[in-house]
């Protein structure tokens, strides 16, 4: 299961909720007819619980979403916290150079001297752009998800390249 985001709040006395996202372009999601919800990211896909989808829309600089059969505000608030996921099959095909956080975790990071840098553990989002979590042994590295750091990402060979020294 690809973790998407979590149900923030809800959203109107209509069942809708506000959606965080992790990453960009989530009123994408709208073509899945349905999304996966559950209270432990790291649970086994058994665990997640499919939720028809009525109704996805942009708001501010996010999402709202309503699901079938949560018809009200109270409804909705039993959903917040819970993390949004789907297959991977299920999720929309993404675009050039844009890239689902749950793909770039676990790959290689090499500086453009081809020095290993280690290896992707997570993803921040700041609200100005995402920043790679590298881990090399106890030593962790934040650099920043932008074209002037990050200059090539090949999932093939399951590795990043970055324009980012070993002492900074």
């Amino acid at each position: 299961m690809i973790v998407l985001g979590r149900i923030a709040d809800p959203y109107s006395i209509q069942g809708w909720v506000k959606v965080h996202a992790f990453g960009d372009d989530p009123i994408s999601w709208r073509s899945m007819p349905q999304w996966w919800l559950c209270a432990d990211p790291d649970a086994p896909d058994s665990a997640w619980q499919p939720y028809k989808l009525r109704g996805c829309k942009a708001h501010g600089k996010g999402i709202v979403a309503a699901f079938v059969g949560v018809a009200d505000r109270t409804a909705s608030e039993g959903l917040v916290g819970l993390y949004i996921g789907a297959p991977r099959e299920a999720l929309p095909e993404t675009g050039l150079d844009e890239y689902y956080w749950a793909d770039l975790v676990g790959l290689k990071v090499e500086n453009v001297a081809g020095t290993p840098l280690g290896t992707v553990s997570g993803l921040l989002s700041t609200g100005a752009h995402d920043v790679l979590q590298v881990v090399e042994g106890d030593h962790e590295r934040l650099i920043p998800f932008v074209g002037a750091y990050v200059l090539d990402v090949d999932l093939a060979e399951k590795r990043i390249r970055v324009d980012w020294e070993v002492d900074w």
